[in-house]
Formats: structure tokens, sequence, C-alpha cells
């Protein structure tokens, strides 16, 4: 992993970087930060698991290296908690760049307290079982999102994206061209241009169809 590529990372918003994408990459709505610290950055290293099942996170999380951000697929499942207090320190130790489950958390108090990014989709006291094997290393679904080992993940307020490996140059220089853009078109906002003037939005308008009626409006 080169810390170049972190570094440029962490100076773009997962935003910019989900623009550069062609407005995709996003993890859906659901995905939110528990802990203190929602900026990260890292290749990602990937496990699934059988529904509502442990004993594959445990493993995970001992594999994965320093530097990474552990994407769990936890299959959506909301009322079963992956992680807990315990993982996170342990994560923490192993200086992960941070963690990803689409499914739920538990010991949420210590979660907040932590520095290591920590998102999920919900929490639950309920903790889940450790029965059946699982996979690590393989293609995952993550917030509606697909991730493959070693594709970036960058997080902030915002939320996660995650970026193909094999997209990833273009999307830094892309994401940074943008970026130069909305500076411009912030300095010139705040100096009192009119938005919709700045962005052509009546050129645009004028190329576009209304909105399509999918039921007739009633009649007066």
């Amino acid at each position: 992993m080169s810390a170049a590529i972190r570094k440029a990372v962490l100076k773009l918003r997962p935003a910019l970087l989900s623009d550069a994408l062609g407005k995709s990459g996003g993890m859906d709505h659901g995905i939110h930060c528990y802990s203190k610290q929602p900026r990260m950055a890292g290749p990602a290293f990937t496990v699934r698991i059988h529904k509502a099942d442990i004993l594959m996170v445990g493993k995970a999380l001992s594999l994965c290296p320093s530097g990474h951000v552990l994407v769990i697929d936890g299959r959506a499942e909301p009322d079963t908690a992956l992680w807990g207090g315990i993982t996170t320190s342990a994560a923490e130790h192993k200086k992960l760049a941070g963690i990803v489950i689409d499914g739920a958390v538990r010991d949420v108090a210590e979660i907040r307290g932590s520095k290591l990014p920590v998102f999920a989709r919900g929490n639950t006291p309920q903790a889940g079982g450790a029965e059946y094997k699982g996979e690590t290393q393989v293609p995952v679904v993550c917030g509606g999102v697909v991730v493959s080992p070693g594709d970036w993940i960058s997080s902030d307020e915002d939320g996660v994206v995650a970026i193909p490996a094999s997209k990833l140059e273009a999307a830094i220089e892309l994401a940074g061209r943008i970026a130069a853009i909305e500076k411009v078109i912030h300095a010139q906002v705040r100096a009192g241009k009119d938005l919709a003037t700045l962005l052509r939005f009546d050129e645009v308008l004028a190329t576009k169809v209304g909105i399509p009626q999918l039921r007739a409006l009633p009649k007066d």
C-alpha cells in the first residue's frame, strides 16, 4: 500500500470521488459512522459471513493487515451485532484504517469514544452465533456496493465510497480537478454571483423535457 495514495485519497472528499466515478460508488444511507472519527482511507480487506454469525469476523480481523479497511458483508442483518467494543480495541491495536459493516454493532458507548472509524448499518445488544465458516478476500456487497479486495474505501461525515482499484488513479485525478472547479464556484458565489447563471442552468433547462406525469392530475 502506498502512503502517497492514502494521502491523495484523504485530501479529497468522498463526495468528489463519487462524482469522479460518474456519481457512483457511494454506499447507501443506512451505513453511518458510530465512532468519533468518520474520516478514513485505505484498501479493502473483505469478509463475507453467514447471516448473523460472527465466527469469520474474528478470523478476518486477525488476517486484516494494518492500514487496511475491514469490509464486512453481514447480509444487511439489522438485529444481530457482528462487532463491538473488544473488536474495536483489537482493530485499533492493529492500526487498521477503519471498519465498514453491512450489519449491526453493539457496545456503542465504547465505539463512540474510539478514534477508529467504524461504520455500520445499525445497533443492537444481541450478538451473533459462531457456527459457520465464511470467506475472506472475495468480492462482497456492502451498503449496496460491490467491493473487491484491494478496492479503496474513503469516508467522512457524508458516508462511505468504494473506489475500484482499476479506477483509483483516474478517480483521484478527476476528483482533484472537480475540487478546483468547486473552489472557483464557491469564491464567485461568496462574491455575489448567481449560482444558476454560473452553472448555466437556463441553457441546460432549454434542452430538457418536463417531469413525466405518472398519473392523471385531478380535474378542477
